[in-house]
């Protein structure tokens, strides 16, 4: 036998009596995986350790090399049960409204006015309720005129009427950058053409009494129920 050969024999007569000795011990200790002599798990060439004659699942999870060979043996962990957040309350159901008041201006003002009458005032502090109900948003307030009068005469008449309301209801506590007025003087008429005609008199005053108005406008959401 040459020296290579004699080596070789020796170096496997080494392991085996290596590996025979770790059996043993793994025996002594009640270690189910084949432990070299520097107290590691012997692995094999795909990366498995090598079980014992010893080895059962039951006998596995007690090795301390469990955790390295065969983790899924072990015990899982507890997982605490993850609390579900409570749903966060809904909030109520808005609905978009619109209140559309039209109050006669001879309810409001004396003919050809536009300061505002007792019963005027009762008119508006029933819009000034109405507006109470609603999260309000704004007040829009569009005076009107007849076609008694000169164009421009009518136009500021209609804008002082407007600017009266809004007068009115900012002192009964709605905030004035929410009230928008306006004037449309005698463009808008609500009498057709030929319904009060011949010149001024008090039936043709009282024919167009319609045209007079002050239309008041609400706009806001209400909470729906």
């Amino acid at each position: 036998m040459n020296k290579t050969a004699k080596h070789s024999v020796m170096a496997l007569l080494a392991v085996t009596l290596g590996l025979c000795a770790s059996l043993a011990q793994a025996q002594a200790v009640d270690r189910v995986y084949a432990i070299d002599g520097r107290g590691e798990v012997v692995i094999d060439p795909y990366g498995l350790c090598w079980r014992t004659s010893y080895w059962t699942p039951a006998a596995a999870a007690k090795d301390p090399a469990a955790a390295q060979c065969d983790k899924d043996l072990l015990p899982k962990p507890a997982v605490a049960p993850v609390a579900t957040p409570a749903a966060a309350p809904k909030a109520p159901a808005v609905d978009p409204v619109g209140v559309k008041e039209t109050i006669a201006a001879d309810a409001l003002f004396d003919f050809d006015k536009a300061v505002l009458r007792p019963e005027g005032r009762a008119k508006l502090d029933d819009v000034v309720a109405k507006s109470g109900q609603l999260a309000l948003e704004v007040v829009i307030a569009v005076g009107h005129a007849d076609r008694l009068g000169g164009a421009a005469y009518n136009q500021r008449l209609s804008e002082r009427r407007a600017a009266a309301v809004k007068d009115y209801l900012v002192g009964k506590g709605i905030p004035a950058n929410r009230i928008y007025t306006e004037g449309k003087g005698s463009k808008q008429p609500v009498t057709k053409p030929g319904d009060c005609k011949g010149p001024k008199s008090a039936k043709v005053i009282q024919c167009l009494q319609p045209d007079r108005r002050v239309d008041i406008e609400l706009i806001g959401t209400r909470t729906r129920r």
